[in-house]
C-alpha cells in the first residue's frame, strides 16, 4: 500500500498516513493516529563513537607505518663473484610489486620472490675491480631504494673469500685440509651455501655432493687446496676435478707454463718407450737421373745439361764403343786427339763439346799436311784412282 500523503489540519497541524503494515494491529484502514517526532541522542551519539572508533583503527593499521627501504651488504667476495644479502623487506600494508639489484648504476636483474629470497651471487666479475650495488624496492605506497654499497674484488694472492665445504675423504685428510684452509685464510662451511666456491672431496657420493653439482659448484680433490697453498695464489681447477687426469696439475709452478718436466717421469712405461723409439715411417729415397749419353743426335740449341760424373778415360772409351759403332771420321779425330800437343789440354770445357762437330777445313788441311789421310767411306783419292782399289775394300 502506498504512503498517502499528508494534508494540513485547520489548527496547522500536520496529519501523516503511514502504510498499515507499520501500524499497530487494532488501527484499521481510515483511523486517525496522532504521532509524536522527537530526537534520539543516545543513538546519535552511539553511532559517532562507533564511526570515530573506525576510522582510527584504519588509520592505525594503514596509516601510521610505511614500507622501510632495503638493507644491503656484502656476505663474501672472491676474485670473481660476489655474494651479497639483504634484510628481509618491509613493505607494512602496501602491496609488493618488484625488487631489483643495480650494479654500477645500471640494471643488473630482478630479484625472484624477494619476500622469501635474501640474498644473491654474482659471478663473471673482473678481478681486483670495485663495482657499486644498490636495491630498489616498488610497492603501492611508493619507491624505496636502499644505500650504495662498495665491493672490491679480490687480487689472485688473497685467499680469503674461499669458502671450501669438505665431503667425503679419509679423517687424516680432513684434518690435513683443515690445517691448509686455515694457513691461506680461507673458510670452512659445514654445508653447501650460496657462498659455497669449492666442494673439496675424494670421492662423488652423498646429498651434499648432490647439491654441489646441482648450483655447480666446482667438485675439486684436496690437492687444489695444497696447490694454492704453494703457489701462493688461486690457481685454475681444470687439473683438480674429481675425474681430472693428475698430469694437468700445475703445482708448484706458474701456470703460464707447461707441463713440468716431472710430468714426463710420471708417465707410463709404454708412453716413455714410444716417446725414445721413433716412430718408423715409410722414407723416399730420391735417386739422380742417369746421365744423358753423348750423342751426336743431341739437340744443342737448348740449355746445356748437368756435366757427367767424372769416370776414367779407360772406363769411358770402352763404355762409347760398347754403345754404338764408331764411324771411320771419328776414329780419325780419335787419333787426331792423341797427337795434339800437351797445350791444348788447358783449353776450357768448351772445346770438348765442339769436338763432336765436324772440324773445319782449315784443320783438315793441317791434319792433311801431317798425318795420312784416310778418305770417307764412299769417296776415292787420287791414289785409288791409279790402281783402280777403293778405301772401302780395305779390311779394318
Amino acid at each position: 500500500m502506498p504512503p498517502i500523503r499528508s494534508r494540513p489540519a485547520a489548527n496547522m497541524l500536520w496529519q501523516i498516513e503511514f502504510p498499515s503494515i507499520l501500524l499497530p494491529p487494532d488501527i484499521s484502514s481510515g483511523s486517525m493516529v496522532d504521532i509524536e517526532v522527537g530526537r534520539n541522542y543516545k543513538a546519535e551519539a552511539d553511532a559517532q563513537k562507533a564511526f570515530h572508533e573506525l576510522q582510527s583503527d584504519i588509520f592505525r593499521t594503514f596509516g601510521q607505518r610505511t614500507p622501510s627501504a632495503p638493507v644491503i651488504k656484502c656476505r663474501n667476495a672472491t676474485q670473481t663473484s660476489v655474494v651479497l644479502e639483504w634484510d628481509p623487506i618491509d613493505i607494512a600494508t602496501a602491496e609488493l610489486r618488484s625488487l631489483t639489484l643495480f650494479r654500477n648504476g645500471n640494471k643488473a636483474g630482478t630479484i625472484p620472490k624477494p619476500s622469501e629470497v635474501h640474498s644473491t651471487k654474482l659471478s663473471g666479475l673482473a678481478v681486483d675491480t670495485e663495482y657499486v650495488f644498490h636495491l630498489v624496492l616498488k610497492t603501492s605506497a611508493g619507491t624505496f631504494s636502499s644505500d650504495k654499497l662498495a665491493v672490491q674484488t679480490h687480487k689472485m694472492t688473497d685467499l680469503s673469500g674461499i669458502t671450501i665445504t669438505p665431503g667425503h675423504m679419509p679423517a687424516a685428510l680432513r684434518e690435513s685440509l683443515q690445517r691448509s684452509v686455515e694457513r691461506i685464510g680461507a673458510k670452512i662451511a659445514d654445508s653447501v651455501r650460496i657462498d659455497t666456491t669449492h666442494f673439496v672431496c675424494t670421492e662423488g657420493r652423498g646429498p651434499a655432493w648432490e647439491k654441489a653439482v646441482e648450483n655447480n659448484i666446482p667438485v675439486v680433490v684436496p690437492d687444489w687446496v695444497i696447490g694454492c697453498e704453494r703457489e701462493g695464489r688461486i690457481v685454475g681447477v681444470r687439473g683438480y676435478y674429481l675425474n681430472a687426469d693428475p698430469r694437468l696439475r700445475n703445482v708448484g709452478a706458474s701456470t703460464s707454463q707447461p707441463l713440468p718436466p716431472q710430468s714426463q717421469s710420471q708417465q707410463p712405461p709404454q708412453q716413455q718407450q714410444q716417446a725414445r723409439s721413433p716412430v718408423m715411417s715409410p722414407r723416399t729415397e730420391v735417386t739422380p737421373p742417369t746421365p744423358e749419353r753423348h750423342t751426336r743426335d743431341r739437340d744443342t740449341d737448348g740449355a746445356a745439361p748437368p756435366p757427367p760424373p767424372p769416370k776414367d778415360d779407360v772406363s769411358e772409351k770402352s763404355e762409347r764403343n760398347s754403345v754404338e759403332p764408331k764411324t771411320p771420321t771419328e776414329e780419325q779425330k780419335a787419333r787426331t786427339e792423341h797427337l795434339k800437343p800437351q797445350s791444348g789440354e788447358g783449353k776450357q770445357p768448351e772445346d770438348s763439346e765442339e769436338d763432336d762437330s765436324e772440324p773445319e777445313p782449315s784443320d783438315e788441311k793441317a791434319l792433311e799436311a801431317s798425318l795420312p789421310h784416310r778418305p770417307k767411306p764412299g769417296q776415292a783419292s787420287a791414289e785409288d784412282d791409279d790402281d783402280g782399289a777403293s778405301f772401302q775394300e780395305v779390311q779394318l
